[in-house]
C-alpha cells in the first residue's frame, strides 16, 4: 500500500476523493434530483430570503443566509432529516416534492390547457405560472 493512501487498497474504490472532500460513489446518488427551488416557486416562494423567513415563521428553524442560499441554488450532498422536515412543513409539501429519485421526468407535451401552438412548440409566455413569474430553470 502506498504511504499516501489513507485506507487499504481494497477499499479505495468505495470512495472518490475530490477537491471537495470524500464522496460516496454510490450509483443511486447520481439519480437523485433536488427540486427545492422548483417546489418553492410552485408555492410562490421565489427567493432564498422568502424561504428563510418562511422557515423561521412556520417551523422556528433559523438557518443562515448562506445555508438557505446553498440549499436553494445547489444540489446538496446531504440534508439533515430535521432540515428536510422543516422545509416540508414550511412549504406544505412532502419529501417526494423536494427529492426525486431516478432520471428527470420528461416535460409534458404542451396541450390546449397549456396554450401550446399547433406544431407542438409552447406559445410565448406559456411557462408562466398563473400569469406571474416564469418557473426557474431545471
Amino acid at each position: 500500500m502506498p504511504p499516501s493512501a489513507p485506507w487499504p487498497a481494497d477499499r479505495r474504490g468505495a470512495m472518490d476523493m475530490t477537491s471537495r472532500g470524500p464522496e460516496l460513489s454510490h450509483p443511486a446518488a447520481a439519480g437523485v434530483q433536488w427540486r427545492l427551488r422548483m417546489a418553492a416557486a410552485e408555492r410562490g416562494v421565489w427567493t432564498g430570503t422568502q424561504l428563510r423567513l418562511l422557515l423561521a415563521e412556520r417551523t422556528g428553524l433559523e438557518l443562515s443566509t448562506a445555508s438557505v442560499s446553498a440549499l436553494f441554488t445547489k444540489q446538496p450532498s446531504q440534508v439533515k432529516l430535521s432540515t428536510l422536515a422543516a422545509l416540508c412543513t414550511a412549504l406544505d409539501c412532502a419529501p417526494g416534492d423536494l427529492l426525486v429519485l431516478g432520471p428527470a421526468a420528461p416535460a409534458p407535451a404542451p396541450g390546449p390547457a397549456l396554450g401550446g401552438l399547433s406544431d407542438g412548440r409552447p406559445s410565448p409566455g406559456s411557462s408562466r405560472v398563473a400569469g406571474r413569474r416564469s418557473l426557474p430553470p431545471l
